[in-house]
C-alpha cells in the first residue's frame, strides 16, 4: 500500500450562531420532506389547505429513526465542508429511507441522477408521491438512493459493510449509524471487533455512531436500558473511546442542541485526525502503527423526534408508536388529518423553500459541493472505480495430465499458488476472506505472498502463523463478518474471494439474499455501474466430511442460491484441478454475479489437461468420449451423468465396471461443470435448448445422474427437458455420520456399485441377464461396509482405485494444515 495518502487536517472551529441556524433549517427541511414522502402525494408545500386526497391511500414507511439520521447527516455535512473529508454515510436503520432520500435531494444529487425529480414544486410532488408507491421507490435506503451501499432491509450488517468499504482507502471515512435495535443482532455485536483488523496506515476510518432512540417495533432496546457507565465499559471493552450525547428530551433551545453535538463530533474527528497524523508519521519512519482506541459516539435522542408528542391520547414521540406511520388514518379521519397538517407546518416550510419550491440558497449552502457530497462519493457507486484484476495466466499453473486419471492433485492447493500470484499482482484491490479456514482449505500458498491482516496484539511467534499488519487475507471466525466485509469491499469497487467450508456457508444465507437482490435491482438502474462478482469457493465439502460427521455434511447452499434470479446466480462444480483453475479465472473476471464454486481439497484424479479443461468449462458440460462405450454415429443405451468431483469419480468407476461386465452396453458419460446448463434456455442465460439437451443426454434413453448435492435440485433444473421422467438422480439424501468416505457414499446410495444397480434397473434390454451382476454389486456394498466397520478404513481397491490401472498415479501430498478438518 502506498504511503502517499494524506488525511484532511484542516483546523476545526465551533459553529457560529448563523451557521447553527442554517444547519437547523437544513435539518427541518430534511424532516419535512421525510414526513411528506411518507404521507403526501400532492400539495407538497401546503400552499393550499391539506385535504384527504392529498394523502396517499396506503401509508408506508418508517418515521421513528428518520429524524436522528437527518440530524447526523446535517452535522456530517458541516464537518465535511469544514475539514474536506471524503466521507460516506452508512445507515444500519436502513428503513429510515425517507431521511436519506430527502438528504440526497437537498444536496442536489438526487435531481442530477433523476432529472424528473427536479428542485422545484413539481419535483417535490414527484419526490413525495414516488416513495413507497407503485412504480416508485422502496421505503429503505435502497440501490435507487444515491450514496448508498447498504440497504438495511435486514439489520445487523452496517459495521461490517463499513469496515469492508474502508479497507485500502486510507484517506476516507465511513460515518456509520448503528441502530439500537440492530445492535441486538449477533452479526452487529461481533462487528465491533472489526477494529482489530484495520491498519490506520493503509485503511480508512469507521466512525460508529450508536443511535439510542430507545425502541424497536414494539419493545424497548437493550442498550438504551442499561446504565451509561455500563455501556461505556462495553464500548471500551470493544476497543473504542466512547463519546456520549443526549438531546431532544426537554425544551432546550434547538440551536444549543446543535452546538453541543457539533462539539462532540469535532472531538471525535479531532481524535481521528491525531491518529491519522501519527499513522502518517509512522509510515514515513518505516514502522507499523499500534492499534488505536478509535472514537465512537453514543447518540441518545427520542424515537420520532420532532413528531407528534401524542396521538389519540397516547404517547408517540419517544415511544415505539412512532416507529412506522404514527398517523395511520390521516386520509380517513379529520382528527388525524389535522394532526398531520400541524405536524408538517411545525417545520415552517415557507421559511425553507422559495416561491418556486427550491430550497433557499442560504440553507442549501450548508451542504458540501461536488464529489464531497456523501450522496456523490464515487466509492458508493463502486463500479465507477472498478479496475480489472491483473490475473496471471492460469494455464501456467495447470497439472500435466498424460491420460485421464493418470495423476492426482489437490485442486485447492494448486489453486492457492495461482491466488498467491493474483495477490502479488493486485496488492491494493484484491483480498481473500474466510472464517479461519484458508489453510484448512489448502490455499496456504497465498502466505508466501501475504499475511493475515491483524491489528490486535502480536506475539513473537505470530510471524510463523502469518499474522501481520498489512495482510491481504481477512480471517475471523464469523461468516457474517467475512460476508459483510467482502460485500463492502466489492460495493466500493474492489475484488475478492470468500473461502469457506460448504456446510457452514449457510450462516450467510440471508446476507447473500440481500446482496443478490441488490445486484438484481442495480442491473435495472442505468447510473449504477457493474461491480465485481461475489465469489464463493466452498471446499471441505459434504463427501469429504466423513471424519467430522453429520453436523458438517450439508451441500444445500447451492439449492438456496438457485432460488435467486437467473441473471445473477452461477453455480460451478469443477471435477478436477485444471477445471477449477479455469473456473476461478472466469469468476474473478466476471461482474454482477454471485458465483458459487464447489471444489474438493483432498487428493483426487485429474481428468483433463489444461486445454481440454478450458474447452470443457467453456461449454459448461460435455460428453467424455474416452469414458464411454458408445459407437460413434449410433445412439447410446444409457447416459451416465455427473456433477461434482466425487460423483465424477463414482460415475467413472461405475462406467468402468459396466465396460468390463457388460461390454455390449453402449454407455455415454456426460460431465456437468456449469449446473445452470441443465435449465432450459428460456429459464437461464446458460440454459440449453431442447435440441441441445437431447443431443447430449439422448431423447429416450435412461439417464443415471450422480450429483454432488440434494438430488431433487437436478429434477428442478431439468424438469422442462425431462420428458417422461427418464432422469434418475443420486446424491446426498441427508444420510451421514462419522464414517469412511466410501461408506458416506453408500449411505446415500451414491456409490459406484449402486449406480451400476440403477443402470441395470433402468435399461430395459438388460432384464434378467444382468441379475448376477446386480447381485454382485449388492454384495460388494456389504463387503465394503463390513471392511470399513472392522478396519476403520475403506477397502484398498476402493481407496486406491484409478481409471487406468496401469497409470503411475502421483499423489498430491498429505494434509499439513492441522485443525478441525484433518
Amino acid at each position: 500500500m502506498s504511503t502517499t495518502w494524506t488525511w484532511p487536517d484542516a483546523p476545526a472551529a465551533a459553529p457560529q450562531e448563523d451557521e447553527l441556524r442554517r444547519m437547523h433549517a437544513w435539518w427541518r427541511a430534511a424532516n419535512y420532506l421525510s414526513v411528506g414522502q411518507i404521507y403526501l402525494m400532492d400539495n407538497p408545500l401546503l400552499r393550499e389547505p391539506l385535504r384527504p386526497e392529498h394523502v396517499k391511500p396506503r401509508l408506508l414507511g418508517h418515521w421513528g429513526t428518520t429524524p436522528g439520521l437527518t440530524f447526523l447527516y446535517a452535522h456530517a455535512n458541516r464537518a465535511i465542508r469544514q475539514r474536506g473529508l471524503k466521507a460516506m454515510y452508512i445507515t444500519g436503520p436502513g428503513h429510515g429511507g425517507p431521511g436519506l432520500v430527502a438528504a440526497t435531494y437537498l444536496e442536489g444529487t438526487y435531481s442530477e441522477i433523476y432529472p424528473a425529480v427536479s428542485r422545484d414544486l413539481e419535483g417535490l410532488r414527484r419526490l413525495c408521491t414516488q416513495f413507497s408507491f407503485p412504480g416508485g421507490i422502496p421505503s429503505h435506503v435502497a440501490p435507487e438512493t444515491p450514496g448508498s451501499i447498504h440497504e438495511g432491509g435486514e439489520l445487523g450488517y452496517s459495521l461490517s459493510h463499513a469496515y469492508g468499504a474502508m479497507l485500502d482507502r486510507p484517506d476516507e471515512i465511513a460515518l456509520t449509524v448503528v441502530g439500537d435495535g440492530e445492535a441486538e443482532t449477533g452479526p452487529l455485536a461481533t462487528a465491533w471487533h472489526s477494529n482489530k483488523f484495520t491498519n490506520p496506515q493503509t485503511d480508512g476510518v469507521v466512525l460508529p455512531i450508536l443511535h439510542l432512540n430507545g425502541y424497536k417495533i414494539a419493545n424497548p432496546t437493550l442498550l438504551a436500558r442499561i446504565p451509561e457507565p455500563e455501556l461505556a465499559e462495553l464500548m471500551r471493552g470493544y476497543g473504542h473511546t466512547p463519546l456520549f450525547f443526549t438531546g431532544g428530551f426537554d425544551d432546550e433551545d434547538p440551536l444549543e442542541i446543535h452546538r453541543r453535538f457539533a462539539a462532540v463530533l469535532d472531538e471525535a474527528l479531532d481524535s481521528i485526525a491525531a491518529i491519522k497524523r501519527q499513522a502518517a508519521e509512522d509510515a514515513r519512519a518505516g514502522r507499523e502503527s499500534e492499534r488505536p482506541a478509535w472514537p465512537m459516539i453514543v447518540l441518545r435522542t427520542p424515537k420520532g423526534w420532532t413528531g407528534p408528542e401524542e396521538i389519540d391520547g397516547k404517547r408517540t414521540e419517544g415511544s415505539w408508536r412512532s416507529h412506522q406511520v404514527p398517523l395511520a388514518s390521516a386520509r380517513d379521519t379529520p382528527e388525524h388529518l389535522a394532526d398531520l397538517d400541524a405536524w408538517l407546518r411545525s417545520y415552517r416550510p415557507e421559511e425553507l423553500f422559495d416561491e418556486h419550491g427550491a430550497l433557499r440558497e442560504e440553507i442549501a449552502g450548508t451542504a458540501p459541493e461536488g464529489r464531497l457530497r456523501m450522496s456523490a462519493n464515487p466509492a458508493t457507486n463502486g463500479g465507477e472505480l472498478l479496475q480489472a484484476l491483473r490475473l496471471p495466466d492460469f494455464r501456467d499453473y495447470g497439472i500435466d495430465v498424460p491420460s485421464p486419471g493418470a495423476v492426482q492433485a489437490e485442486p485447492t492447493r494448486v489453486l492457492g499458488t495461482w491466488l498467491r500470484d493474483v495477490i502479488a499482482r493486485n496488492p491494493e484491490t484484491f483480498r481473500i476472506f474466510g472464517p479461519d479456514e484458508t489453510a484448512s482449505n489448502r490455499l496456504q500458498a497465498v502466505y508466501e505472498e501475504t499475511d493475515k491482516q491483524w491489528a490486535a496484539q502480536l506475539e513473537p511467534h505470530d510471524r510463523e502463523e502469518h499474522l501481520g499488519r498489512r495482510g491481504r487475507v481477512m480471517e475471523v471466525l464469523s461468516e457474517h463478518q467475512c460476508q459483510g466485509w467482502l460485500e463492502g469491499y466489492l460495493l466500493t469497487g474492489r475484488h475478492g474471494l470468500f473461502s469457506s467450508y460448504e456446510a457452514f456457508i449457510h450462516i450467510v444465507d440471508s446476507m447473500v439474499n440481500q446482496h443478490a437482490k441488490w445486484l438484481k435491482v442495480t442491473n435495472e438502474i442505468g447510473w449504477r455501474r457493474p461491480i465485481a462478482s461475489l465469489n464463493y469457493l466452498l471446499s471441505s465439502h459434504v463427501w469429504r466430511q466423513d471424519h467430522n460427521g453429520f453436523s458438517h455434511q450439508d451441500p444445500g447452499f447451492i439449492d438456496h442460491m438457485v432460488n435467486k434470479k437467473a441473471e445473477i446466480v452461477r453455480v460451478y462444480l469443477p471435477p478436477d484441478t485444471n477445471t477449477l483453475l479455469s473456473t476461478m479465472d472466469h469468476c474473478l473476471r466476471s461482474r454482477q454475479y454471485v458465483n458459487v464454486v464447489v471444489a474438493g481439497k483432498q487428493p483426487g484424479p485429474s481428468w483433463l489437461g489444461i486445454d481440454e479443461a478450458i474447452t470443457h468449462c467453456t461449454r459448461g458440460l460435455g460428453i467424455w468420449e474416452w469414458a464411454g462405450t458408445e459407437t460413434p454415429g449410433s445412439d447410446p443405451d444409457l447416459v451416465l451423468a455427473c456433477a461434482g468431483d466425487i460423483p465424477t469419480v463414482e460415475t467413472l468407476a461405475a462406467a468402468k465396471i459396466l465396460r468390463e461386465e457388460l461390454p455390449d452396453l453402449a454407455v455415454r458419460v456426460v460431465n456437468v461443470v456449469d449446473l445452470m446448463r441443465l435449465q432450459e434456455d428460456a429459464e437461464h442465460p446458460h440454459g440449453l435448448s431442447l435440441r441441445d439437451f437431447d443431443g447430449i443426454f439422448g431423447t429416450d434413453v435412461p439417464v443415471v445422474f450422480a450429483y454432488h448435492g440434494y438430488p431433487w435440485l437436478i429434477h428442478r433444473l431439468a424438469y422442462r427437458h425431462d420428458r417422461g421422467g427418464r432422469i434418475h438422480v443420486r446424491g446426498y439424501t441427508e444420510e451421514g455420520t462419522t464414517t469412511t468416505p466410501f461408506d458416506m457414499l453408500m449411505r446415500n446410495d451414491a456409490d459406484r456399485f449402486h449406480l451400476v444397480m440403477d443402470v441395470i434397473d433402468r435399461v430395459p434390454q438388460l432384464g434378467s441377464r444382468a441379475a448376477g451382476l446386480r447381485q454382485r454389486m449388492a454384495d460388494a456394498r456389504i463387503r465394503a461396509r463390513a471392511h470399513a466397520y472392522t478396519h476403520g478404513e475403506d477397502l484398498p481397491e476402493i481407496s486406491g482405485w484409478t481409471w487406468d490401472e496401469n497409470a503411475d498415479a502421483a499423489a498430491g501430498g498429505a494434509d499439513e494444515t492441522g485443525g478441525d478438518n484433518v
